[in-house]
């Protein structure tokens, strides 16, 4: 969506700001010993304790509050009975909505004791993530953005996952335009001020290609390897971004 009016940037600020308080919250949970299910429980009750609510059971039928994906699980994994443990690479992802407005932030968090490598794709990702921030500017193309993330990748040694890219948000989950994660040559969208999207580099240790699992929804790395995710909502302007759901 674009933003028309103070009145949208408030009530997107608001529901921001949930996100980013229930995941900072939900990572301190992540250990060795708790299981997704748990996880997951958390996230909603946190959500509901602020009056918001998780956004892919109400608009996809996503079975769980919080999408948790483990090592080479790289999104949408499904809340079970599985059990974190030591050395375990954890995504949380999670959309929320509040007054007919979402968000959307992810991060990936190492369970000590961890790889170096593990450590090292979890760095990547956010630090892709800080590259591709510079230029999400009001007149800049979207493939841009996806340059700016391949680059710090492959010069980490690491793979984007082609398949999966950030979003338009807003009135709903996903919305135009989307936003790869590499010089897309097709992504001509040029950004605009109000223009809400996420930012998120899906990046893997390995080939970086993908498949989904027989639940339909957890997508993981064909080669099994590693995968990290870190994301962010953002307003577009002609100056830096607006982070709405930054802590």
């Amino acid at each position: 969506m674009s933003i028309t009016s103070q009145e949208e940037l408030e009530k997107l600020r608001a529901c921001g700001a949930i996100v980013a308080r229930v995941l900072f919250e939900l990572a301190k949970d992540v250990r060795a010993g708790v299981t997704t299910a748990e996880l997951s429980e958390m996230g909603g009750r946190m959500l509901e304790a602020h009056g918001a609510r998780s956004s892919p059971p109400m608009v996809y039928g996503f079975p769980g509050a919080v999408c948790i994906s483990v090592n080479d699980e790289v999104v949408h994994g499904v809340p079970r009975n599985r059990v974190i443990q030591p050395g375990d690479l954890v995504k949380l992802d999670l959309t929320a909505e509040k007054d007919g407005f979402h968000t959307d932030s992810a991060v990936s968090i190492p369970v000590p004791p961890v790889s170096q490598s593990a450590q090292d794709l979890s760095r990547c990702a956010q630090r892709a993530f800080g590259k591709a921030l510079e230029f999400a500017r009001a007149g800049n193309r979207v493939r841009e953005i996806g340059r700016a993330v391949e680059r710090e990748v492959r010069r980490s040694g690491f793979s984007v996952i082609r398949e999966l890219c950030g979003h338009g948000i807003g009135r709903t989950i996903h919305e135009p335009p989307n936003v790869p994660n590499f010089a897309d040559p097709f992504s001509n969208t040029t950004l605009t001020p109000g223009l809400v999207v996420t930012i998120e580099p899906l990046i893997a240790a390995g080939r970086g290609d993908v498949k989904t699992d027989g639940d339909g929804w957890t997508i993981r790395t064909t080669d099994g390897s590693l995968a990290a995710h870190f994301e962010h909502t953002i307003v577009i302007t002609r100056d830096a971004p607006v982070l709405l759901t930054a802590a």
